[in-house]
């Protein structure tokens, strides 16, 4: 039986927390968010996960699970997974757009080398970077991912001083770069570019190009890779997350996949 623990109980935690429950080789134990909301999730726990305590930080000496799961965005990397993986917990990352500061993915490193674990960074909404991790091995020259959502999934986001997004009749792009700038400007929109550049080339080689497009109504994620292995073209639109449009509902089933693997015998 693997202890988890799970970093947020905002829209893709409260569903990992959900669909966790028909794991048999699981138990949630723990589930981590800021103080003020702590009583409020307590109550939500009772209903959905009554085993679980909520709680606004872990005390590693006293609660220490087998897993740390982060589902809670950029700051509970830093706040809770690298205190975690000094101790030796392992960890799975949701945030993968976190990773683009250089000094972050070190600091990361540098902590699971601490603890002796490691950190799973899931796939998320993206398919494909089995194929192109295993490209980049073989050598690639280039990689471009290119990310198109409606245009209000982009609230609350550096596109609303760009354009008008309630007024588009036709595709606006908001953003043409690298998948490092992308990450930085768009960090919740953004982990799938970061995603495919630690995969591949790297957040400096990887040219992103973000859209808003009124066009669409799934969240449409497209990568071209060329190299040594050939050419890899895959597009895949998702679903978005009802309880939040700027993400891709596949992203719950990555993580709970990546949870799978990491508390049974046989993985895949």
């Amino acid at each position: 039986m693997t202890r988890v623990a799970i970093i947020g109980c905002g829209a893709i935690g409260c569903a990992v927390i959900e669909l966790i429950q028909a794991d048999p080789a699981v138990r949630l134990e723990w589930v981590v968010v800021p103080g003020e909301a702590v009583e409020r999730t307590q109550a939500r726990l009772r209903e959905i996960a009554p085993r679980a305590v909520a709680c606004d930080q872990l005390d590693l000496s006293a609660q220490r699970p087998d897993l740390i799961v982060e589902c809670a965005g950029h700051d509970a990397v830093e706040r809770h997974v690298l205190p975690a993986l000094r101790q030796g917990v392992a960890a799975i990352i949701a945030s993968i757009g976190s990773l683009h500061d250089a000094q972050a993915m070190a600091r990361m490193a540098d902590a699971a080398r601490q603890g002796n674990t490691r950190v799973q960074l899931v796939a998320g909404a993206i398919g494909g970077i089995d194929a192109l991790a295993a490209a980049r091995l073989g050598g690639l020259t280039r990689v471009e991912y290119t990310g198109r959502k409606p245009p209000h999934s982009w609230r609350n986001t550096p596109a609303e001083a760009l354009c008008d997004l309630g007024a588009l009749r036709e595709p606006f792009t908001l953003f043409e770069g690298t998948a490092r700038e992308a990450a930085r400007l768009y960090p919740k929109n953004a982990n799938v570019a970061a995603t495919v550049s630690i995969a591949g080339l790297g957040l400096d080689a990887t040219r992103a190009v973000l859209v808003a497009d009124p066009g669409v109504t799934r969240n449409v994620h497209r990568i071209v890779a060329e190299g040594a292995f050939g050419r890899l073209d895959l597009t895949m639109e998702n679903e978005p997350l009802a309880a939040n449009p700027k993400t891709s509902a596949l992203t719950v089933y990555s993580v709970l996949r990546a949870i799978h693997n990491a508390s049974n015998a046989i993985a895949i």
